[in-house]
């Protein structure tokens, strides 16, 4: 995918970072290592290895991507080679069907990623609705309910005792709507320090995103270029192409890299953590150095800023609690949550 054969890696210290309320820093730009349908759990695990030896010092985990037990001694591996755990930041969830359970699942991931605490734990999806491994969209979980928030906020106490145990460093959330992180700053007694959100070119989410700047709370932005490598039962006819946009590949032919380049760039200029993911160095590589090598102009940014398209790559249709209920059902698009 990427143009680059420049195998040079990065200094870690060059990486910027972004300050979370608590003062904390967190690396710019992280590995994410959700494999989809298309990748192994070991070939994960070694592009960790050798994302850590080219300069990533951030990676992003959960448990339902199956494969904690791996990236574990992969994390052995990089601190064996000189990496301190505290120039690392690693993120885990708890899956929804955990959310009664949330410290003991901590726990498992704690053991599967042979660490003592994690840097930052998301509750991965606001639902507790859970589906079978490569199920299609319309499967519906035969126990499924809405957001209900006062399970929520049990759910976030037991977060919030995570931290208490130090177990988890920084507690956040994932797949939110403003709605629902009202409810949430309005009753916990730990805010989150993080939301973590589909963002790319194409899906720019400004109002979510400009509330989680008001409120000192990083959005860290997974499918950064689009997810091409998304499952085939993510996909619909009215998704578009990110990297195949007109401003992006111009764009991309003025810096002579890959246009997925620029869709990372372009996500940590504007203010968040893009989480790309690949199993390919020259692709994680590319990325890495996108954050560290010459900015966007700004005439660049306000263009990308122009391709914004509302297009909702990965709609969470599995996470519905009603046969035959649309799928915006789930995103409060307009200002409620539904029940």
């Amino acid at each position: 995918m990427m143009n680059s054969i420049d195998n040079i890696g990065v200094d870690p210290d060059s990486v910027p970072a972004k300050t979370l309320s608590t003062g904390a820093r967190i690396p710019a730009i992280g590995l994410g290592t959700f494999g989809s349908d298309n990748y192994s759990g070991d070939e994960i695990a070694r592009a960790v290895i050798d994302a850590a030896s080219v300069g990533y010092r951030h990676f992003d985990c959960a448990a339902v991507y199956g494969n904690e037990h791996l990236i574990g001694p992969a994390l052995r591996q990089v601190m064996h080679s000189g990496v301190r755990r505290e120039d690392l930041w690693v993120t885990s969830k708890v899956w929804n069907d955990r959310h009664d359970d949330v410290v003991a699942s901590c726990e498992q991931s704690l053991r599967d990623l042979k660490l003592d605490f994690l840097d930052l734990y998301l509750v991965h999806w606001p639902f507790p609705n859970t589906h079978a491994a490569g199920v299609d969209v319309a499967s519906r979980d035969a126990h499924a309910r809405p957001y209900i928030h006062d399970d929520y906020r049990k759910t976030w106490a037991q977060m919030e005792t995570l931290v208490a145990r130090g177990l988890v460093r920084h507690i956040g959330t994932s797949n939110m709507t403003i709605p629902k992180l009202d409810l949430l700053l309005r009753d916990a007694s730990i805010k989150p320090a993080a939301n973590e959100m589909e963002l790319h070119p194409h899906f720019q989410q400004p109002a979510l995103f400009q509330y989680l700047l008001d409120h000192e709370i990083v959005p860290i932005g997974y499918s950064p270029i689009g997810s091409p490598s998304r499952p085939a039962r993510d996909r619909t006819p009215e998704d578009t192409v990110d990297v195949d946009d007109p401003i992006i590949v111009k764009i991309a032919r003025r810096l002579g890299v890959h246009p997925a380049v620029v869709c990372v760039k372009w996500a940590a200029q504007r203010g968040q953590i893009p989480i790309p993911f690949s199993v390919k160095r020259p692709q994680y590589l590319a990325t890495l150095q996108a954050i560290v090598g010459e900015p966007l102009t700004e005439e660049e940014m306000c263009e990308i800023a122009g391709t914004d398209k509302n297009n909702l790559l990965i709609k969470g249709q599995v996470f519905l609690w009603k046969e035959n209920q649309p799928w915006e059902d789930l995103w409060d698009m307009d200002g409620e949550i539904k029940q």
